[in-house]
């Protein structure tokens, strides 16, 4: 543990990423209590992979999403229902989680508590705490200007490796934004046998294109979604009168009538809403927390459940 923290200066925790706080995260995943396992994946490292094929057990189904086989349609819901719908099948494999995390210059951006950027990191060391505790291997890309890759690992090490690249990556930022669907064709080449993806991203690098890259994770593996956001984007302020500083420049925002205000809102969360629909439009599991939050309880239902809410 001591050599991963020599390496790097540690950061406050709000505008820079705190790789000690990053490491003691551990300490709280290690106190949840986790699901119980599937009987088929008991072994160290196993874990039920929802997966297309002959021999496995019928796990569930959901609607039809273009590109799936169609010999696997479940017909007696789809009359049922009216809608397409296609079965999903388990088999037995080792777990492996894959973090893609949005690096772009607009995560640097905070008005509660802490940057985007840094809660982002904190919610990714804490999905790779997770995934090492129920025995998955884990790894990290992530994107922007500067491109990082952490290898799948498992075990403590992982971790730790995963740790040490967010802070690495964290200090040296990103000027120049990346488009989501240009990082997600990266990705899919090199998802090394993920079976599992969480996106940490505040959605402002979405573009149209990027729904189809999703789509075509979502073949191989299950996609989960984590939009961060600061409160500004997410409502509307009170009426007055905010100090804004870019590039060295300190001026005065004025924000006093109700239109003012939700016009600036809209503007800052674009992001977060347009991925938000395009997750939902796909069926991708998906939570959005702001700056302020415990990410803790968003990043354990999405790589338990998947639940979906705000």
């Amino acid at each position: 543990m001591n050599a991963v923290l020599d390496h790097q200066a540690d950061g406050d925790g709000r505008v820079r990423v705190s790789l000690s706080e990053l490491v003691a995260l551990r300490g709280r995943v290690a106190r949840l209590r986790m699901p119980p396992q599937d009987s088929r994946a008991t072994r160290i490292g196993a874990q039920s992979s929802r997966l297309y094929g002959r021999g496995m057990d019928y796990a569930e189904s959901r609607a039809y999403q273009p590109g799936d086989d169609v010999r696997r349609m479940d017909w007696r819901l789809t009359a049922r229902s009216g809608r397409l719908h296609t079965k999903l099948f388990q088999e037995e494999r080792e777990g492996q989680l894959l973090i893609l995390l949005d690096h772009n210059p607009s995560m640097r951006f905070g008005t509660r508590t802490r940057f985007k950027c840094v809660q982002a990191a904190r919610a990714a060391a804490l999905a790779a705490w997770y995934a090492i505790k129920a025995g998955e291997r884990i790894g990290l890309v992530a994107f922007g200007e500067n491109q990082y890759l952490q290898r799948p690992r498992g075990g403590v090490r992982g971790a730790l490796d995963v740790c040490g690249m967010l802070a690495k990556c964290d200090a040296v930022p990103s000027n120049q934004s990346q488009p989501l669907s240009q990082a997600l064709q990266h990705v899919i080449k090199l998802q090394h046998g993920a079976n599992r993806a969480l996106l940490i991203s505040d959605g402002q690098s979405s573009d149209a294109p990027a729904r189809d890259r999703l789509l075509e994770m979502m073949r191989h593996t299950a996609v989960r979604l984590l939009i961060v956001a600061d409160v500004m984007e997410l409502q509307a302020v009170p009426p007055g009168s905010y100090p804004i500083e870019y590039d060295g420049e300190r001026r005065q925002l004025a924000l006093h009538s109700l239109p003012q205000r939700e016009a600036f809102q809209h503007s800052l969360g674009e992001g977060q809403a347009r991925l938000a629909a395009m997750a939902a439009s796909l069926g991708i599991p998906y939570r959005i927390i702001d700056t302020a939050a415990d990410p803790l309880d968003a990043v354990s239902a999405l790589l338990h459940n998947g639940g979906r809410s705000r």
